[in-house]
């Protein structure tokens, strides 16, 4: 399972990084566009703390410099990397959301969460570009594989 996991962050940090870069070559980067990639980019951040028993350095729909989020998304990365390592993906997290609700999940719900979360707003980052006249990019997992064979 961890080997699964690996190859959805490597994906992950693959894609957000990419995005980043597009975002930071533009003149003008759609408000919502770097709005949603900066919330992206803190809930991972936020959910690591959470795994790792931390209080986030972020909120989840804090706002930050487009040239901040490479180094994040490579933080975000490598701590990913190293739950993975030191933490059974069967281990009950208890934490409190944004909202301040109780909840208790496993390291490995918390991760596959992440992960699809990233990929959903990516989607929507994508959209958004296309309607501001942007090629978007494709980030689908399908087209990861195929570039990496």
């Amino acid at each position: 399972m961890t080997s699964y996991f690996n190859e959805l962050f490597e994906y992950t940090h693959h894609f957000n990084d990419k995005v980043i870069t597009l975002l930071f070559t533009l003149e003008d980067v759609p408000e919502r566009s770097q709005k949603l990639l900066c919330h992206t980019i803190n809930a991972h951040e936020i959910w690591i703390a959470r795994i790792e028993k931390r209080t986030p350095s972020t909120g989840v729909w804090d706002t930050r410099p487009l040239e901040t989020l490479k180094t994040i998304n490579d933080k975000n990365y490598s701590d990913t990397l190293h739950i993975l390592e030191n933490f059974d993906i069967n281990e009950k997290v208890s934490y409190v959301n944004s909202q301040g609700a109780a909840f208790v999940n496993t390291v490995g719900e918390i991760l596959l969460h992440a992960g699809n979360h990233s990929t959903y707003h990516r989607g929507q980052i994508a959209t958004d570009c296309k309607e501001h006249g942007i090629e978007p990019l494709v980030t689908d997992y399908i087209f990861y594989k195929r570039q990496s064979l």
